[in-house]
């Protein structure tokens, strides 16, 4: 069985990041947009990461500009763009395709394990959420207009579990 430890990102900075070192943790991946009507939700995951990091959350932003190029700055200039305009300290990873042949294999994977509306296996807009319990495994899929407050339940729940 597949689960989201098997998968390799890259830091926004570029380091490599093996997931297994998440390994027991609850995990909350987002793909994330600089000038998104969304973008203000980086102040509300960041307040997830201060209340329930030190709990077992981690909190994973993949930039992603397949959204009316909505993120084209580089991973340095995203980097600073978050850390400016709503102090996030969770991992930022770097610039990331979600959709297509090019999308992340993680991403695919998180699709296929969490499909959306109707169904469909792909990410319709920035800030989509998915929450991966502490055994690897996708507990649930969030739209963008779901706001990361809105979350606390489940992860207070996955985080118990």
């Amino acid at each position: 069985m597949t689960t989201v430890y098997d998968f390799e990102a890259l830091s926004i900075d570029g380091t490599k990041v093996a997931l297994k070192e998440f390994e027991g943790k609850a995990l909350l991946i987002v793909n994330t947009a600089s000038a998104c009507g969304f973008t203000p939700q980086f102040a509300g995951l960041e307040k997830l990461h201060q209340t329930y990091g030190a709990q077992g959350l981690v909190v994973l932003g993949f930039p992603c500009n397949q959204f009316g190029a909505q993120d084209s700055g580089s991973n340095d200039e995203i980097a600073s763009f978050c850390q400016r305009n709503y102090g996030v300290t969770f991992q930022m990873m770097r610039k990331t395709d979600v959709n297509g042949e090019q999308a992340h294999p993680l991403y695919q994977w998180l699709c296929a394990e969490a499909p959306g509306l109707l169904g469909s296996k792909s990410i319709k807009w920035n800030f989509t959420k998915f929450l991966v319990g502490k055994n690897g495994a996708v507990l649930k899929r969030y739209a963008p207009t779901d706001t990361p407050a809105s979350l606390a339940q489940d992860i207070e729940a996955a985080l118990a579990a």
